[in-house]
């Protein structure tokens, strides 16, 4: 019993060795080099109309990704929340976040946001002057669930 009890740790040991060593090994042996002229910007799914994306890595309508998303001049979304996490850079414009209880914020180029997921109620918006760029990292793909349903137009 304890020789296989020793067995079962050395091996345990030898694959948390192995593992660590394969996580410490760089993904790419290349540099991934995308001139901004070259980026094909896409509707983004699910989204808003008007609201375009660039997956830079990952696939935001099935995993983890990074991404630049572009929102058009005087966008606004109404409450609405995401399952995951988004870590946001504002690139360009002036981002607009707000949520009930809280002061709206106007964020500028260089700006940071870690955008809570799992039911965090929020509006998203971009200022009048031009469209806005961020950069947007989560750890799950991308869901976008209206807090409030359009109220039926009246029956006559």
């Amino acid at each position: 019993m304890r020789g296989r009890t020793l067995a079962a740790l050395v091996s345990l040991l030898a694959a948390s060795t192995a593992l660590a060593q394969a996580a410490a090994k760089p993904a790419h042996t290349k540099p991934v080099i995308t001139p901004a002229a070259d980026m094909k910007w896409v509707d983004m799914q699910p989204g808003p109309p008007g609201v375009k994306i660039v997956d830079l890595w990952g696939d935001h309508t099935k995993s983890a990704y990074g991404a630049l998303i572009k929102f058009p001049a005087v966008f606004a979304a109404p409450l609405h929340t995401h399952k995951s996490n988004m870590k946001i850079v504002v690139v360009s414009g002036t981002f607009i976040h707000g949520a009930p209880g809280e002061t709206e914020a106007r964020l500028g180029p260089g700006s940071y946001f870690l955008q809570p997921g799992d039911g965090y109620k929020h509006t998203t918006g971009c200022d009048k002057a031009s469209e806005c760029i961020i950069f947007a990292e989560s750890s799950g793909p991308f869901t976008l669930t209206m807090a409030e349903a359009a109220a039926a137009p009246a029956k006559k």
